[in-house]
């Protein structure tokens, strides 16, 4: 495998056509696709299937652009440490945070940083793990700071526990149900969640159904905070996030928890980064960061 080889491939993928692509990259199709043609060879695979409605992806072409990406990734993190050893100037780093960190340690976190290293790019998105892993594990995302049960993520992931976060059901103020007192009064609820296999949401849906309180036919699925905290506003859709985002004067306007609900026990939150693939100097420096604000 070459590397114009693998370039061909991720710029057909991101582009969605041969002929896209190579003019992306101001190549003419022929090439391309001898390009293309020369990696199937030596891979003894087909990786694309071309048709009038354009290119899709074998199993064997998913599987290396997985590969591929995150080949790619480590190379610019390489291109980023030189820049690091010559002043840091052009660095990246991309993480991933949760609402709980977003609410407390993210403002502080990033003054620090840009004070130390005003000249690092950073790009931050939500820290849900439908996004958070395909990130990791191809290489998008340095690293993450998220709810996560260790057990159920991808041998990829390596998970680091930072602290243990008190969540919540969450509801407009006014809501009816929120003077209920027990689990089994919230029969009657319709949930708004993200429901990604470990995320804090679906380790309440399990809980429930340990306690006999079956809310699955009754769930919005969302996987926009943003949209499930204005559903919650503006319905009586009940939420589930984590206390300090709803104590927060700014972003738990128009919320309230459920007090006199017997408590859900605490998950754990985390920095999650790709198994044997260290953080660039930049990354690592902005991860200790949040280590040390999460801690206190």
């Amino acid at each position: 495998m070459k590397n114009h080889q693998l370039k061909a491939l991720l710029k057909v993928a991101e582009e969605g056509s041969i002929r896209a692509a190579a003019k992306a990259l101001h190549l003419s199709q022929s090439a391309l696709t001898k390009a293309l043609r020369e990696l199937e060879t030596d891979l003894g695979a087909q990786l694309l299937i071309r048709s009038y409605r354009g290119v899709e992806f074998t199993p064997s072409g998913k599987a290396l652009l997985t590969r591929a990406r995150l080949a790619m990734s480590t190379l610019d993190k390489a291109r980023d440490e030189i820049r690091w050893l010559q002043g840091g100037a052009g660095m990246r780093v991309n993480a991933a945070v949760t609402s709980s960190v977003a609410a407390t340690a993210l403002a502080t976190v990033l003054n620090e940083f840009e004070s130390e290293l005003p000249d690092v790019s950073l790009r931050f998105v939500e820290g849900l793990l439908p996004t958070v892993l395909p990130g990791l594990i191809e290489g998008s995302l340095d690293f993450a700071i998220a709810v996560a049960e260790p057990e159920q993520l991808p041998y990829e992931i390596v998970f680091e526990p930072l602290a243990q976060i008190l969540s919540e059901p969450v509801a407009r103020e006014g809501h009816p149900l929120l003077s209920v007192n027990s689990w089994s009064e919230m029969l009657s609820a319709r949930w708004v969640l993200s429901l990604a296999p470990g995320s804090s949401a679906q380790q309440l849906v399990n809980w429930l159904d340990s306690q006999g309180v079956n809310v699955s036919q009754q769930v919005v699925h969302c996987d926009s905070p943003f949209l499930m905290v204005e559903l919650i506003r503006r319905t009586d859709l009940v939420g589930f996030g984590p206390r300090v985002f709803c104590d927060d004067p700014l972003s738990g306007c128009g919320l309230s928890c459920f007090d006199t609900l017997p408590a859900f026990p605490a998950h754990s939150l985390g920095l999650l980064k790709l198994r044997g693939v260290p953080l660039s100097p930049a990354a690592e420096k902005l991860a200790n960061l949040f280590r040390s604000h999460i801690s206190q």
